[in-house]
């Protein structure tokens, strides 16, 4: 009882009801579009619950995101999105991992279920800038090589994938926004697979309710940010 009134207590009343209607929202929509592909279902609730833990600045959020991006390439494979497989196997899970470490070893003032929030330097962000064209250059041409559905925005998913998970590595804020772009690339992507199979419409709900939980996670981190320069002044 005591961990589930701390847990209640850790979160605020919009942040509860925020992730109730996103949970809300991905059940309906797997009832009304799909009702088979029970591993879709289970793959975005543990996503909408890691990102509000992400957004709480919280290493749990991270553990969760590599949990999900397991499952979330396993069902980019069922439809050839060889990009998505690839990045979230291969890139986003890896830099959960070393993301969880290294929000663990970096806590904002020895509380380990917030972190210290970054500020990259102008050099890093050049740095940033060089990785993300050189990641993007070349995923295409693999993603090319393999006949990967809908080249393009597959493509741009990598880039928006890399910065994103590069960022949360780093601890910046902006990871939020990066993920935020993400979102709309695949809400484009699962679009055109559902026009094919409408089943995939379960999918295309879950990245726009991953939009809008990024969005608010970029906002209190701004907002945590804030707070800690404030206190060290």
């Amino acid at each position: 009882m005591k961990n589930t009134k701390s847990l209640k207590n850790y979160f605020t009343k919009g942040e509860i009801l925020l992730w109730s209607m996103s949970a809300i929202l991905i059940i309906v929509s797997f009832l009304l579009f799909d009702r088979n592909n029970y591993l879709t279902s289970m793959a975005s609730l543990i996503g909408v619950t890691s990102l509000i833990f992400c957004a709480k600045g919280n290493p749990v959020g991270q553990l969760l995101m590599i949990i999900f991006s397991i499952l979330y390439g396993i069902i980019s494979y069922s439809f050839d999105y060889y990009g998505e497989m690839a990045t979230y196997l291969g890139m986003t899970a890896p830099m959960a991992l070393f993301s969880m470490i290294s929000w663990i070893r970096n806590p904002y003032n020895g509380d380990k279920s917030e972190v210290r929030i970054n500020r990259l330097r102008p050099a890093e962000l050049v740095l940033t800038a060089f990785l993300t064209a050189a990641v993007t250059l070349l995923f295409y041409f693999i993603l090319k090589y393999f006949n990967t559905a809908n080249l393009l925005p597959s493509t741009v998913s990598v880039t928006t994938s890399f910065l994103a998970v590069y960022l949360t590595f780093r601890r910046s804020a902006y990871y939020a926004l990066a993920y935020a772009a993400n979102d709309i690339i695949l809400i484009i992507l699962w679009v055109l697979a559902a026009l094919e199979n409408t089943s995939y419409l379960s999918v295309v709900i879950c990245f726009v309710i991953f939009f809008i939980n990024d969005i608010y996670g970029f906002v209190n981190w701004k907002r945590m940010q804030k707070k800690q320069e404030a206190n060290e002044i």
